[in-house]
């Protein structure tokens, strides 16, 4: 079993055992919905790729249902956090194409790790960097890894590379996985910690508000 379906799978238990409200609630979805995303992934990982055109397909599970969450979450929020969640996903997608340039995509004794997994790890830190809330990270982690594969593909044809093209398919379906969650992992971290040094402080000011006179 590959890494993505055991993250998915992993997360589809945290949710279902009720372990994950609270970062839900950030995201605007609701147990029910999440769940549904999460078997799609899995489930459409393994139907057959959708084709697009000569030679091109895009993998219902790693290409597809990814897109789908992006746009449901983005129709929960108002157009300015759209716009900001935007303009994320383009620094990661930037960011994600600079290492994929520099980093080999086929897998060398050079590395520890697959370099679709370096460049997964590279877009969820930098998707939690430029998204910041738990839902702008996630988005722009996800959505970099899908743009770029896409872009890959359409460089391919124009290189007038003849073999077959399977956008969010074989790895990337994990690289998209390990993305997203990677940069909502950091959000609900960072953003934790902070709300109760946040709150801590305000405790400490209100238990003693003479001492600053």
């Amino acid at each position: 079993m590959n890494a993505g379906l055991i993250i998915l799978l992993s997360a589809a238990i945290i949710i279902y055992f009720g372990f994950a409200h609270r970062v839900l609630d950030r995201l605007r979805l609701n147990d029910r919905a999440a769940l549904g995303f999460l078997v799609a992934m899995i489930v459409g990982g393994f139907l057959p790729d959708l084709p697009l055109g000569a030679n091109v397909s895009v993998n219902i599970g790693g290409g597809i249902i990814p897109v789908v969450l992006v746009v449901y979450l983005w129709s929960k929020v108002e157009r300015a956090e759209i716009n900001r969640n935007g303009i994320a996903v383009l620094i990661t997608a930037a960011a994600v194409f600079a290492a994929m340039k520099i980093i080999p995509l086929e897998p060398t004794y050079n590395f520890f790790l697959d370099p679709l997994y370096i460049t997964a790890l590279i877009a969820g830190l930098v998707g939690y960097l430029s998204g910041r809330s738990r839902r702008g990270a996630f988005t722009s982690g996800t959505m970099a890894v899908v743009l770029n594969d896409l872009a890959s593909g359409v460089e391919n044809i124009f290189a007038g590379v003849r073999s077959n093209i399977v956008i969010g398919g074989a790895g990337i379906f994990d690289a998209v996985v390990i993305a997203g969650f990677l940069a909502l992992g950091l959000a609900e971290i960072v953003g934790e910690t902070a709300e109760r040094i946040t709150l801590e402080t305000s405790g400490r000011e209100e238990e003693n508000p003479d001492e600053e006179q």
